[in-house]
């Protein structure tokens, strides 16, 4: 069945979860690629909308190459930890992170619609931190408890996958507090599963008192399609401004001809190119580090084609410090 047909619910449940069956959509030979250790140790899910941008045949194709289990994951290297950008030293109650001055993180969730593989929160013990309903409130009570935050990210996982209802009242307790300025959301959704971003989760976001800020989640300009587009444009109409990060991720955008095509499409998108980041160091994802050497190189190419409104900051995060080092 055409995924377009279906609800973005009914897409999430139906998302490939089988390396085979993925293998067997995109014509690929699964014994040639995957490794069964690291799919058990982080399971494969990614939605059918994602998979029908990739080339089939294609077992170098930018877009798989960010989802598909392999060997590589299994292998240890020094400095890859389970938490490289010390998140859980910043928790200070149940689901929120306070690491930066005015800025805090909600846990919204610890699912996604994408197991992207080099996710920094692979390793993340989200059955322990995530915020419960009885935990929101507590959570509410220490934004409330600390004036010098005017600004609030839900993140995840993924706080899309949260229903309209549970958004509303989320939303609607942040609107009551005076001295939060702005509500981020963090999402790899609007990209990955586009049929999510709704006319009745654009009226939820329009409700809000608050400026509102989606980030979403984009590394290769193959991602961004037509339905993508028609998310977007609801979004900008909607008044809420558009920003994406990417990470810079070694055989998928680590080229200046993959990352300028990227600026200039996401722009056309109406997305502003915010942040690209330096791998971080999670267990499991050290086959896509690009060196900072390497990083460095890419962006001054990219400076010298781009106007600088395009150019991302690129910068890397470090556990402790108290805002994102800037690279370049």
């Amino acid at each position: 069945m055409n995924h377009q047909n279906l609800s973005w619910q009914q897409q999430l449940s139906n998302a490939f979860s089988n390396i085979t069956d993925l293998c067997d959509y995109l014509e690929l030979n699964p014994a040639e690629i995957f490794s069964a250790n690291a799919s058990a140790n982080f399971p494969l899910r990614v939605p059918h909308s994602f998979v029908a941008r990739m080339e089939k045949g294609n077992l170098n194709d930018p877009l798989l190459k960010q989802v598909l289990p392999i060997a590589d994951e299994m292998q240890t290297f020094p400095g890859f930890s389970a938490d490289p950008v010390g998140d859980l030293a910043a928790i200070t109650e149940v689901g929120v992170i306070h690491k930066y001055h005015g800025r805090a993180l909600f846990i919204m969730t610890g699912s996604c619609a994408i197991n992207c593989r080099y996710c920094f929160r692979r390793n993340f013990p989200y059955s322990e931190f995530q915020l419960s309903k009885q935990k929101q409130q507590q959570a509410i009570a220490y934004l409330k408890n600390n004036p010098e935050i005017s600004e609030i990210i839900l993140s995840g996982g993924d706080p899309l996958l949260l229903n309209d209802h549970k958004l509303a009242e989320l939303i609607a307790q942040l609107d009551e507090i005076p001295h939060l300025k702005r509500i981020r959301i963090h999402s790899r959704l609007p990209i990955v599963l586009p049929a999510r971003i709704t006319s009745e989760f654009i009226d939820v976001l329009k409700q809000s008192s608050k400026q509102m800020v989606l980030v979403v989640h984009c590394n290769h300009a193959n991602e961004l399609n037509e339905e993508v587009k028609t998310a977007c444009d609801k979004i900008r109409a909607a008044g809420i401004s558009l920003l994406n990060q990417a990470v810079l991720l070694k055989g998928v955008n680590d080229s200046a001809e993959a990352l300028h095509a990227l600026s200039e499409k996401l722009f056309s998108f109406g997305i502003l190119p915010y942040y690209l980041h330096l791998l971080d160091k999670a267990r499991g994802t050290a086959h896509f580090e690009v060196s900072e050497v390497d990083a460095i190189a890419l962006m001054q190419q990219l400076r010298n084609t781009l106007p600088g409104y395009l150019v991302p900051k690129l910068a890397r995060e470090e556990a402790g410090a108290a805002a994102k080092t800037l690279i370049f």
